[in-house]
């Protein structure tokens, strides 16, 4: 079967001597496995369209009962002007690319979830600061999507007492305006420029979310991207 697909890059694995094992999301199929023959070869422009957060459309020849698929076409389905040329851009994209292919099974359709990811790269990309509230936005939308809608209010789960989301002097309305708003809306990005924040509220916001998705999804542990990131800023 040939299916024709947008999709995110999100891992590349040199296989063989000149080859690449590349995980995408696709809206069509999920989380795939692909083979790129001959994309490590000297002088092959294969190499450049996979790049984690990369954003093509693909066709590919789909087999269920193959493990890895095999690439027929690519193109770029938008690039990014912006932010490869900003560390802390590149980074909470990347960051936002290792959660997700931490938190997806393999052939999982999520198609909301598709969208959702690809308009916060688009957003990271246009949007110079806040960058944290937006990576907050999709690890909330990934939570709800996936099943898994924090409730505020609800704190003892089993085996666990969460963190209370409000001990912050503005940790609360930020969790709400994240977890109602939507970047489908044309004044949710200027929203979030108008929040008031605390290097308080960073850490009680931070701390609660995290404790949702280490709860709900057992090993994710701490993304590389976000330690790789704080190093960089200290």
């Amino acid at each position: 079967m040939i299916i024709h697909s947008p999709a995110v890059v999100l891992k590349r694995i040199p296989f063989g001597e000149s080859s690449l094992v590349v995980r995408c999301f696709t809206r069509e199929k999920g989380k795939l496995g692909l083979l790129v023959k001959g994309a490590r070869r000297k002088k092959n422009p294969l190499v450049a369209y996979f790049q984690p957060a990369n954003y093509l459309d693909l066709v590919f020849y789909y087999k269920p009962t193959r493990d890895l698929q095999t690439i027929s076409k690519v193109s770029f389905n938008r690039q990014w002007s912006h932010a490869y040329r900003d560390l802390k851009r590149i980074t909470y994209m990347l960051a936002v690319i290792e959660l997700t292919d931490k938190t997806l099974a393999q052939e999982d359709t999520h198609a909301d979830l598709f969208q959702e990811l690809v308009q916060v790269l688009v957003a990271m990309d246009i949007q110079p600061n806040r960058l944290n509230l937006i990576f907050w936005y999709y690890e909330l939308r990934l939570l709800t999507l996936l099943g898994y809608q924090p409730d505020f209010k609800k704190r003892d789960f089993p085996g666990l007492m969460f963190p209370n989301p409000d001990q912050g002097p503005h940790s609360g309305e930020i969790l709400d305006t994240l977890l109602q708003g939507s970047l489908q809306e044309p004044e949710f990005l200027p929203t979030l420029q108008s929040l008031r924040i605390t290097s308080r509220d960073r850490k009680i916001v931070s701390d609660y979310i995290n404790t949702h998705l280490r709860y709900h999804f057992e090993g994710l542990g701490e993304l590389k991207s976000l330690k790789v990131l704080r190093e960089v800023l200290t």
